[in-house]
């Protein structure tokens, strides 16, 4: 795997990112190992149709559309927002997904919240058939597993593994494989503590900590620091970030780094998670609103 070492840091620090983004040109990063298990468990129980959820600009809607074309099955997204299904032409992650075969089922953001209710689904099977679910942003026992292979033996070095947080998968993953010596920061890209409990479920380590303070607003939201930042950050590495997830928490790792958190000499390893196709969806954004964009071609 891709891993680059970044310009140097005080007292000694190195940093290095691991470039997950890098394993498929479009279903990369952490989506690619979510799906890797699922994929194979879907084959094995002899599925035709994947089925699975998200919003207007979703990197898991994407990989899961192109992934069950790659892969040989019909796919279905539950899109949360019944106003979308008039602007998907203007939408570059729904186009992307409906061009690689998705069937796209437009719903209310009340009804959205039912997703995880056992009636909701079943009524779900009435209406499309048999289908092999995937939860909103692929996380379950077997994206955990899958997870657990970001890191590798040659990942020994490092004192502190970094990744985003958004359902709580990927760090959960990367939490059941690390070694004692090593400590695993989160960042969530999404406001509150609620994460702790649901990676709680997944993992009885106890060597992570999860860091709240660099979620830019919530969700989805940026402002001109976070863009001039990524916009920095690519033209200083030529590597791209995503402003949703991995834009922020490398934001935050230097941030913490100029704040003297990390103690002298500490070996550093950021998990770039991908995410990449969702910066023409924040550029059409942010353009809206007369804000500066993201100057990353993709």
């Amino acid at each position: 795997m891709n891993q680059k070492v970044l310009t140097s840091f005080p007292k000694a620090i190195s940093v290095q990112i691991k470039r997950e983004d890098l394993i498929h040109p479009f279903v990369s990063g952490n989506k690619f190992r979510k799906l890797k298990y699922n994929l194979l468990q879907a084959k094995t129980e002899n599925y035709e149709t994947l089925l699975t959820f998200g919003g207007a600009f979703s990197n898991h809607i994407a990989a899961v559309a192109f992934a069950g074309k790659e892969k040989g099955f019909k796919t279905i997204g539950i899109i949360r927002g019944d106003e979308l299904g008039s602007k998907i032409a203007e939408n570059p992650t729904l186009s992307f997904a409906q061009n690689c075969g998705m069937q796209l089922e437009f719903i209310s953001r009340e009804e959205y919240r039912l997703k995880s209710e056992s009636s909701f689904l079943e009524n779900l099977k009435v209406k499309f058939g048999s289908f092999y679910h995937i939860p909103e942003g692929g996380t379950n026992a077997l994206a955990i597993k899958g997870c657990q292979e970001i890191l590798t033996e040659d990942d020994a070095e490092f004192d502190y593994i970094c990744c985003s947080i958004g359902t709580g998968g990927t760090i959960s993953g990367i939490i059941n494989s690390v070694l004692p010596h090593q400590k695993v920061l989160g960042f969530p890209a999404l406001k509150g503590d609620f994460l702790k409990e649901e990676i709680h479920n997944f993992t009885q380590n106890e060597n992570w900590e999860v860091i709240t303070e660099y979620h830019f607003g919530g969700y989805g939201k940026v402002n001109e620091a976070l863009i001039g930042f990524i916009n920095q950050f690519y033209t200083e590495n030529q590597i791209p970030l995503d402003p949703i997830y991995t834009g922020k928490m490398v934001f935050g790792v230097i941030d913490l780094i100029k704040k003297n958190y990390f103690p002298a000499k500490s070996k550093i390893l950021l998990i770039h998670t991908g995410g990449i196709q969702g910066i023409q969806g924040m550029n059409i954004k942010l353009k809206s609103k007369q804000l500066p964009t993201i100057d990353i071609y993709v």
